[in-house]
């Protein structure tokens, strides 16, 4: 929460797609990991990453900065196009994902050497299989027909589980929201730029300290006494 109220009060900046992507980069690592910790038999995790990667560059093209941070935003788009790719292959074999990956990688050598993309054709010659294993092992890397929902519903089922907060814990959420956001407006300019970059940002001490110029036992105490305001000014 007190993320989201910092994201809420972070003043406007000017976005520059190329520093947003390499300086979120290890975001997208972070949120693949994450994700593969729960689905690892889908999926490698270097195609998680892939994807993110994909997805960090499109969140920082299109990113318009109105008032929040890019951090959250990206981590959205990251997150959402990983779970998507878990979707698509949810009724796909592990024979497939590995079909996929092997024809991958030789249609990116393929597409290197001829400078465009091949053909059919071209790809069964460079397997070594004939026009029509070629295409059944093709066939073999798109998902299967869908399920009733009777026959594919679970309980346990990471894609059936309610995640949505009831009408009194949004209200809680939003007073507390609100609350946060306007006792931030009392930290000073200091204060309130540590606890966004700490926080929304993920930024260490130490790259704080080399952001404003101080060092980082300064951002520490800086960071520990804006907290401290917060806390005391929360409770009252």
């Amino acid at each position: 929460m007190l993320n989201e109220a910092l994201i809420a009060y972070a003043p406007p900046r000017t976005a520059n797609p190329a520093h947003l992507i390499e300086t979120h980069s290890a975001l997208v690592h972070r949120i693949a990991w994450h994700v593969h910790s729960r689905m690892s038999s889908a999926i490698e995790v270097e195609d998680l990453i892939q994807i993110g990667l994909v997805a960090l560059v499109e969140a920082a093209q299109n990113f318009e900065e109105r008032g929040i941070a890019f951090a959250p935003y990206a981590a959205t788009r990251i997150r959402g196009n990983m779970v998507d790719a878990l979707r698509r292959d949810a009724r796909m074999g592990r024979a497939g994902m590995a079909n996929r990956r092997y024809l991958a990688g030789i249609r990116a050598r393929l597409e290197q050497e001829y400078l465009r993309s091949p053909s059919d054709a071209e790809m069964a010659v460079a397997v070594g299989l004939d026009p029509a294993a070629y295409h059944a092992m093709a066939a073999s890397t798109q998902p299967v027909g869908q399920e009733s929902i009777e026959d594919s519903y679970s309980d346990h089922d990471m894609w059936f589980a309610d995640i949505s907060d009831s009408a009194d814990t949004m209200l809680e959420k939003e007073q507390l929201r609100e609350a946060l956001i306007t006792n931030l407006s009392k930290l000073s300019e200091h204060e309130a730029l540590i606890l966004q970059l700490y926080f929304v940002e993920e930024l260490n001490l130490d790259e704080i300290g080399e952001t404003l110029g101080v060092g980082a036992a300064r951002v520490c105490q800086i960071k520990k006494a804006a907290l401290d305001k917060m806390k005391t000014m929360m409770a009252d």
